[in-house]
């Protein structure tokens, strides 16, 4: 069983013209945070502190009508 001669694919106009544009993007993305310097360093923990503080303290009170169902019962 010989092997056949593989014949090269015609490129269509609109692909060859087109294809200038098309550019090759990396598989992996490279994302690196940028240094921070000691002021921006510092304004970051007081902001996450606060966050957490705000998260830890503040709970979503019952609705009205979920609290007349309880004094229902």
């Amino acid at each position: 069983m010989a092997k056949k001669d593989k014949k090269a694919k015609k490129i269509s106009a609109k692909k060859e013209k087109y294809l200038k544009f098309r550019k090759d993007k990396p598989a992996t993305m490279d994302v690196s945070m940028p240094e921070l310097s000691e002021e921006q360093m510092r304004q970051k923990r007081e902001d996450e502190s606060l966050i957490e503080r705000f998260l830890k303290f503040n709970k979503k009170r019952p609705e009205k009508e979920i609290k007349n169902m309880k004094d229902r019962k």
